[in-house]
């Protein structure tokens, strides 16, 4: 391929990665009404049922972030920016940590049943990969270069 053809994939898979957290949270902000938190989180103590709501706030702050930055910062993903590039492997490590927990740390048994749910597991699991993919590649990308 040439550079102009990756220069060309790229710049589209980055509005595209940009884009991929807002869907995220999208799927996140369905979770308590899906998952039924308000009967799970009654029964925890209210320091627990706290930290849990905090520790979410962050995890959605983090999306949020991520989305604008590369948003934000398209172009200079793009030239290779020493600082975008940071970001960006970030990011791509991130996603890549989140794709582990789930194949290493959750059992199937763990995931609700159900169709509705198997079919977002699966959307949501190709989102992650793709997000993981799209930052490490154009790291390696510019670092190759």
């Amino acid at each position: 391929m040439t550079h102009s053809l990756i220069y060309r994939l790229f710049d589209l898979a980055l509005w595209l990665a940009g884009a991929g957290h807002f869907l995220i949270l999208f799927a996140s902000f369905q979770v308590p009404i899906q998952l039924d938190w308000r009967r799970d989180l009654a029964q925890l103590k209210p320091f627990n049922r706290k930290l849990l709501w905090v520790q979410g706030g962050f995890t959605v702050l983090t999306i949020i972030a991520f989305g604008v930055l590369t948003l934000l910062f398209h172009a200079e993903m793009l030239r290779g920016d020493r600082a975008a590039m940071g970001i960006a492997g970030f990011i791509g490590i991130y996603w890549t940590a989140r794709i582990m927990v789930d194949a290493f740390y959750f059992a199937h048994s763990d995931w609700p049943r159900g169709r509705y749910f198997v079919v977002g597991h699966i959307l949501l699991t190709s989102l992650f990969v793709s997000l993981a993919i799209t930052y490490l590649a154009l790291v390696v990308w510019h670092v190759s270069h």
